[in-house]
This record gives structure tokens, sequence and C-alpha cells, in this order.
């Protein structure tokens, strides 16, 4: 009970400090995400640097993972143009150049999970400024908050309905607690989100949003699942403690990892 009660709060927390972030944007919002894009590459490659052949500098993938959240808020917000990008590519190189200095034995092991990190965790929290400026560059929370409300829903959905009547297990080597009952209880859950979020945006037809709230699923789920595979593959549990009752920032956001560049990919379609 101590511990339910030690996840709900912080749980509470989590999602006031998101949904406050979001709704406020601005200087908050860049802040906010760009600290949690960072202490989520701090836990990534402090699983990665438990193997002996990979030493990625933490401290530069941090730095990296700021610099590109912060060119893409810049860009997205029309505060800055499409070459802002440059000061972030300039550093990736800067990046390369120092395992020259480092004399490490694998180099190129540092030079891909380096690569990796950027790619996987600094790329997707690098879309939500994206989200959040989709429409010609003008600020739209609620765009942005309904990615998060539908990973939340989806996974309420799914825990409940897989505790329920979960048999049918969908990847058992890689996540024993997963079922399809439960994946298609957060699906069906999902599409009651699109709905309640068309009636704030009707610009966006019903249509859109049950598509895209269902894309938030599929990949939202395979984020979660590659997560998973990552913990498992290096055998630990958590990818953090930082938040009590729930672990990591990756734990927390792995559905979104995924989640994000595919539903910034449709919601470009839809607005073109």
């Amino acid at each position: 009970m101590n511990n339910f009660g030690t996840r709900t709060i912080s749980g509470f927390l989590l999602v006031g400090i998101i949904v406050g972030a979001i709704s406020l944007g601005g200087l908050f919002f860049a802040i906010t995400f760009a600290l949690i894009s960072g202490l989520a590459l701090l836990e990534f490659h402090k699983l990665t640097n438990l193997s002996n052949q990979i030493h990625v500098n933490k401290t530069l993938s941090f730095v990296g993972g700021l610099l590109l959240f912060g060119c893409s808020y810049l860009f997205s917000s029309a505060l800055a143009p499409l070459q802002v990008y440059s000061i972030y590519g300039l550093y990736v190189l800067l990046v390369f150049l120092t395992e020259l200095f480092r004399k490490n034995a694998n180099p190129i092991n540092n030079w891909a999970y380096f690569i990796l990190g950027q790619v996987l965790i600094a790329l997707p929290f690098s879309t939500l400024p994206t989200i959040l400026f989709a429409d010609n560059h003008q600020a739209e929370p609620i765009l942005l908050l309904s990615l998060f409300f539908t990973i939340w829903v989806n996974d309420t959905g799914a825990y409940l309905v897989g505790i329920s009547v979960g048999k049918h297990r969908m990847f058992e080597r890689v996540s024993p607690k997963k079922s399809w009952e439960g994946f298609f209880g957060g699906a069906v859950l999902a599409l009651v989100s699109g709905y309640v979020f068309s009636l704030f945006i009707p610009s966006i037809s019903l249509f859109h949003w049950f598509v895209f709230s269902e894309i938030i699923v599929v990949f939202g789920t395979f984020g979660d699942l590659l997560e998973s595979l990552l913990k498992r593959t290096l055998a630990v549990k958590d990818s953090g403690d930082v938040i009590p009752g729930h672990g990591g920032f990756l734990d927390r956001f792995d559905s979104m990892l995924l989640a994000a560049p595919a539903a910034l990919i449709y919601l470009l379609l839809i607005f073109n």
C-alpha cells in the first residue's frame, strides 16, 4: 500500500508537470522537456555503458539532447530558420572528434551508441515542439496534450483489460505481462480519447482523430516493447529511480519514443 501511495502521488505530480508545461508553453515548456530529454539520455547511456565495450560520454550526449530539442523548438516556433539545426550538426561532428583524444579501445562502439541515443531518445523528444506548432507555426497545446492523454488512456485500458481477461501473450520473451486482450482493450479506449479531442479541434475530422489515436496505440506499444527489450537484454528492472514507484524517465516515456514521430508524420500529412 505504501508503494501504491508513492506511485500514485509521483504519477500525479509527473502528469501535472507535463500538462502544465504544455499548457503554459514558451520557455517553461522548452526547459521542462529539454531536461527530460537529457535525463532520459543519461539513463540510456548508464544502461548501455554497463558493457565493457561501450564508454559513451554521458555529458556530451546530454548536451546533444538539449541542443537538438532547442533547435527544434526555435525552428518550430518560427524563432529561427531551418539553418539553426547546423549548430546541432556541428556539435555531433565535434563529439566524433573527441574520440581521437579519449584513447578508448572501441571508438566505433562509442560513436554508434552515441548516435543510437540521439536517434532513439533525443530525436523523438525533439518532435514534441513540432507537434505543438504543427498548425502553421501556431502553438496548439491540445494537439500535444492529445498525444500524451491517448498514451495514458491506452496504458490504462490495456492494464485493466489485461489483468481482467488477458490470456494470449503478445511478446512473452520481451514483456511477459502484455496480452493481446489488453492491447485491444487499450485501442478501444483510445477511440474514446480521439472522440473527446475531436470536440476541441473540430477542424480535424473525427475519422482523422480515430486514425491518429490508433497510430499512437500501435507505435506506443512498440516503443514500450522496445524499452522492455533493452532492459531485458541488460538484465535490469528499471532504467532509473528518479520517479518514486515508476522507475526512470525512460520507463515513463518509452511509449512516446515511437508514438511521437509517427503522430507527427500523420499530423503533417493532415495539415498539408
